[in-house]
């Protein structure tokens, strides 16, 4: 099975996370989300959630506020896409369990492109060239947690240089 392409788009019809896993040129891009947006927000709630597009078939998932679709080959099993949406949104709602609507309003920018950045991080760790590469959520959970304390010692080791090197031009 192979998935061409991941969006989450929410319900207002903003693009939340693109994921490409074909090649589509920044024009097409633009249409495909300006298509499927138009497509799958219109859909009412009592409707199956695969829709045949262009000879594929876009497979969506309505959480919360946001749509996350996979567009797959018209052949592909849509109850496994939507398994591996399931998975998805199970492992951000791991990581991501403490965020409130206060954290939003209050640090929005920093907080909605650290938890982009995060997200990508996940599906780049649950998804690889458009297969599933983890089904283990423990799995993936602990690779970001390496990634995160990575990230930290980093931070951590960077301002250190950044004081040292303040003190020495002193």
């Amino acid at each position: 099975m192979q998935i061409h392409f991941v969006l989450l788009i929410s319900r207002q019809g903003k693009v939340r996370l693109t994921k490409w896993y074909s090649p589509y040129s920044q024009k097409e891009r633009s249409k495909v989300i300006r298509e499927l947006s138009g497509v799958i927000l219109t859909r009412g709630p009592k409707l199956c959630n695969f829709v045949e597009w262009r000879g594929f078939k876009v497979v969506y998932r309505r959480y919360a506020s946001l749509y996350f679709c996979m567009c797959i080959d018209a052949d592909d099993n849509e109850l496994e896409v939507l398994e591996i949406i399931h998975h998805f949104v199970e492992i951000l709602d791991r990581y991501f369990g403490s965020v409130c609507e206060l954290d939003l309003i209050f640090n929005f920018h920093k907080l909605m492109m650290y938890l982009k950045n995060q997200a990508y991080y996940i599906l780049d760790e649950l998804l690889i060239a458009g297969e599933l590469q983890e089904s283990s959520k423990k799995t993936v959970a602990r690779v970001i947690a390496a990634q995160d304390s990575l990230v930290e010692t980093a931070k951590e080791q960077a301002n250190s240089l950044s004081n040292m090197i303040a003190q020495a031009t002193k």
